[in-house]
């Protein structure tokens, strides 16, 4: 075997090799440091009619006055989404005013997540703010959201400015980084966010397995 024989092989891996890591960066040039389907500055997904626990059907369109949106995939069951519940509450309190709109989506399809405990939650908290459910779980896959609670702020003309956690604390006793409120601070303020992508920490979102179909074999 000669030099060249032994060369050529090794040549070509390192190509192959170096293919691959380019067309991984290529498909996920798009995404996020922590998301996998959202970048800072995207266009925000849009969710249409999904039912609420008020029991109307709400979407994206109705919120056209809204300076800023704050949209959490959360649930019922999740300890992570229970801890955050009064915080949403005293969120939605403190930038209401300033025209501010919270929207809370739920996707989770256990028995504890379904829209009639949903209901049964909103009306035990008194959550002032939309509690929205999807049974498709498209929204949550759109926004590339995967944890609950997982927080996305969007601006005044819809772009995703951050994604991430609430606040640094995800039991709320020692808080000392509030993510969510900086990043509103700063949006409402036309100013740039100092933190606009943060982890998400909290329960996997519960999708639901897509079963693969077997082909019929050929007699």
């Amino acid at each position: 075997m000669t030099k060249k024989d032994l060369i050529m092989p090794a040549f070509r891996l390192a190509l192959l090799t170096t293919t691959l890591t380019l067309l991984a960066l290529v498909s996920n040039s798009n995404a996020g440091k922590y998301n996998s389907t959202l970048s800072i500055g995207d266009d925000a997904p849009v969710w249409v009619s999904l039912p609420g626990v008020d029991g109307k059907d709400h979407s994206r369109s109705d919120l056209k006055s809204a300076k800023a949106i704050v949209v959490v995939f959360t649930c019922n069951s999740c300890p992570y989404a229970v801890d955050v519940e009064d915080r949403l509450i005293a969120l939605n309190e403190k930038y209401r005013e300033q025209k501010v709109a919270l929207v809370a989506i739920n996707v989770n399809k256990v028995e504890d997540d379904l829209l009639p405990a949903m209901k049964e939650k909103a009306k035990e908290k008194g959550f002032p703010f939309e509690y929205l459910f999807d049974e498709t779980q498209q929204i949550a896959r759109d926004f590339g959201a995967k944890r609950t609670p997982e927080f996305f702020v969007l601006d005044q003309n819809r772009k995703v400015v951050y994604m991430g956690a609430l606040d640094d604390s995800p039991e709320g006793r020692k808080i000392s980084k509030r993510y969510v409120e900086d990043a509103l601070d700063a949006t409402l303020a036309g100013k740039a966010i100092e933190a606009s992508e943060t982890i998400p920490v909290g329960c996997a979102v519960r999708f639901e397995r897509t079963r693969r179909t077997r082909r019929a074999r050929q007699k």
